[in-house]
Parts: structure tokens; sequence; C-alpha cells
């Protein structure tokens, strides 16, 4: 299995083929990333080929001291910021977005849970986005501090800091629903 940058070298030579590989090994991670900032698997649909796009215009950018998976959630997470101040957009509907609940519970625990994501999604998406993207990429996607810092191009400690912060203002947020 050939290593990213090999490929990133052949694809700006002019090899499709290498180029269909990294889209191939990313092409879920993007979707993912972008569908939890948008919450509209319509819009994460076109935003991830907007990337994709964009990342095969900008592969002579790329630098091989960092990772590769790294440079492109950075790329997807910048390119989803800039659409959403394009077009000033409003949160979306809870009721579009699907979960899979566990069938262990009773249908009472079910619906209790499903209510509780529901507040929380959209207590993430009510967040300002310097604290909802590090909040995001941590929780959702399993990123590591280090990774976010350079993702979003801020030092470590900007990062804990506005996680530490986001989940305070989740928590505030989600105490003031309940009351």
């Amino acid at each position: 299995m050939k290593k990213d940058y090999e490929l990133v070298k052949q694809a700006i030579s002019g090899d499709q083929c290498a180029f269909a590989e990294l889209l191939n090994r990313y092409k879920n991670l993007v979707y993912s990333v972008v569908l939890r900032m948008v919450n509209n698997t319509e819009e994460a649909n076109d935003l991830a080929q907007e990337i994709f796009i964009k990342l095969y215009r900008n592969l002579d950018k790329y630098q091989p001291e960092y990772k590769f998976s790294t440079w492109l959630i950075r790329i997807s997470t910048n390119h989803v910021i800039d659409y959403r101040r394009k077009r000033k957009q409003e949160t979306v509907s809870m009721e579009e977005m699907s979960y899979q609940l566990t069938s262990d519970s009773s249908p009472e625990k079910e619906y209790l849970q499903k209510e509780k994501r529901k507040s929380l999604e959209y207590a993430i998406q009510a967040l300002p986005d310097l604290y909802k993207v590090p909040i995001v990429l941590y929780h959702q996607q399993g990123l590591r501090y280090q990774e976010i810092a350079e993702i979003i191009g801020e030092p470590l400690s900007k990062v804990k800091n506005r996680i530490f912060r986001g989940r305070k203002m989740l928590k505030e947020n989600l105490e003031k629903e309940n009351e």
C-alpha cells in the first residue's frame, strides 16, 4: 500500500488513479466531519465534493511533514466554516437527523435518550464555530488535542481552552433547557 505522500506526488504529476486512491481513503472521514458540522446529508455531500475539488487544486501545497489526514480535515473544517459564513446558515431541524437506538431498552428509555441526543445536538449547533469545531473534532471524530491544534492552526493550549469552554457552554445551555 502506497503512502499518502507518494500518492500526492503521483496525483500532482497527473496520475488520476493516485488521486482516486486518496479520495477512496479519505472520503468517509471528510464526509463524516462535514456532516457533523452541517447536519444535512445533501449539504454534506455537496461540501465534500467541493472539498475534494479544492484538494485536487491544492495538492501541490501539501507539506509531507504533516499527516495528510490532518491537513485534509483542516481544509474540510475551514471550507465548512467559510460556507456557513457566506450563507449565514441557520441550524437544521433535529427531526431531520436519524439515530439508531439500542433495542435492549424500553420505549420510554429510548424516547428519553433520543430527546437527550436532540438537546445535545441542538446545543452543539448553537455553539459558535470557535468552540463547535474543536468539540466536534474531539468528541465526535475522536481526534487528539494535538491533531485538532494542527487542523485549526492554533496552539495546543487554545484547543484545550476552547474544548473546556465549549463543554461549559454546552452544560449551561442544557441546564437552562432542563429548568
